[in-house]
């Protein structure tokens, strides 16, 4: 694979070629500079300087049936990096022959007279067989050991923390199973005080409003906590939460304080048909007759703001709102268009999620993530240590070397390739 770009070009001419070069090394090498790169997506003369880092991000096996579809599925791409004083600086290119931003549209189903979400992933019967293409995302995401507190994060990187493939004993049943784990969220660290830092380029929570989304992962209690809960042990958490010292998960494991309304939520209410009867679910917010619109913001969803409130539904799926109706049985603008398993959804159909900017210390990575029509150049940017006092993030001031692992996912919310085990160097 290689990538490459067109000098002077603007945002959405910048050209990503797939190309035939191999990986060339696991260690990113991030070089000084004086003059700053403008995180705006456009890949200037100075990242000459910089040595690309080639790469594929494979999706492994986990055992569990829940990256099926994907599995040995190779996704290449490159990174650069470059330093200041103040800021380190990244380049991420990632070919791909077309744009997903959309999570779980809003679709009616005229044969079922339901309002329904497209899957975020690929579908399968029992067969094997595909029964429908996933809407979910093109996402890249980091992982970094933070003050090298988890020690497994030297040889393993992604995978040491990475549960998902584990069976365990449940014990929330009499008598205790042993269960495969199907679980999405499964990630966490093996010891109290080891804590990794994760970023995210995600179109549904930050990069919409040119942010990265800084999360981290921890010990969740621990692996003996997660066998006695079910196998839920979730370490992963936004920055800012931390350890609230109740306990609301059964039997021990740690609940954390709220996160402040930021990112994204569904967009989803459940509404009695025909104002009586059994509740069904609908959209929450939509804007009428418009068109092509991957998400909704949040501030749409304020006074004077162009989105409505969906108020009512009937038998047949129309939908009421203060104002008027939208009768998703005329035309085809609300409905799945094209071939049934691999075809798309009329122009109008509603976005699965409402979304508002990340805040406070899930906004210490500044990003600008642009589409070019051949993939995604993502150029990003974090202060070498940010103001931190929780141990949430890494600390690059020192620049001493700092392994990391890279993902990337291709129009799904889960399934995703993994590169682990590289390096970050600093030039000095």
């Amino acid at each position: 694979m290689s990538l490459g770009y067109i000098n002077s070009c603007t945002k959405n001419d910048q050209i990503i070629d797939l190309g035939t070069a191999t990986e060339n090394s696991t260690e990113l090498q991030s070089v000084k500079v004086t003059t700053a790169p403008s995180i705006d997506g456009t890949i200037e003369a100075a990242w000459e300087s910089a040595t690309k880092l080639n790469f594929k991000a494979t999706v492994p096996d986990p055992g569990n049936n829940l990256f099926s579809g994907y599995i040995g599925v190779d996704y290449p791409g490159t990174l650069r990096s470059m330093y200041d004083d103040q800021y380190i600086y990244f380049l991420a290119e990632v070919p791909d022959n077309n744009k997903d931003v959309k999570s779980a549209p809003w679709y009616f189903n005229p044969t079922t007279q339901r309002w329904a979400q497209e899957p975020t992933a690929k579908t399968f019967d029992a067969s094997g067989i595909l029964t429908r293409e996933g809407f979910g995302e093109d996402k890249l995401a980091f992982l970094w050991n933070i003050d090298n507190s988890t020690p497994k994060f030297i040889s393993q990187t992604c995978y040491s923390s990475c549960h998902v493939f584990t069976p365990y004993m449940d014990y929330s049943v009499t008598p205790p199973v042993m269960r495969s784990n199907a679980s999405s969220g499964n990630h966490y660290t093996n010891g109290v005080n080891e804590k990794i830092d994760m970023w995210w380029a995600h179109p549904n929570r930050g990069f919409a409003f040119g942010k990265m989304d800084d999360n981290y992962q921890d010990w969740a209690g621990g692996p003996g906590v997660t066998s006695l809960a079910g196998g839920n042990g979730n370490g992963r958490h936004f920055d800012d939460l931390v350890v609230s010292g109740t306990s609301s998960t059964w039997p021990f494991r740690p609940s954390y304080t709220a996160d402040a309304t930021q990112g994204s939520i569904s967009n989803r209410q459940a509404l009695p048909l025909d104002g009586t009867g059994s509740n069904v679910n609908v959209p929450k917010w939509i804007i009428p007759n418009a068109s092509d619109y991957d998400f909704l913001k949040a501030s749409d969803t304020l006074a004077g703001g162009p989105a409505v409130l969906v108020t009512g539904i009937s038998s047949t799926g129309v939908l009421s709102y203060n104002g008027g109706t939208i009768d998703p049985n005329v035309g085809t603008d609300y409905q799945r268009i094209g071939d049934p398993v691999t075809g798309g959804i009329g122009s109008k159909c509603f976005p699965g999620n409402i979304i508002a900017p990340v805040l406070n210390g899930r906004a210490d990575i500044d990003m600008s993530a642009v589409y070019t029509g051949t993939g995604w150049i993502y150029e990003f940017r974090r202060l070498l240590k940010t103001a931190d006092a929780l141990k949430q993030d890494i600390d690059f001031s020192s620049k001493v070397d700092q392994p990391f692992g890279v993902a990337i996912w291709n129009k799904s919310n889960y399934q995703h390739g993994i590169k682990p085990n590289l390096m970050l160097t600093f030039k000095k």
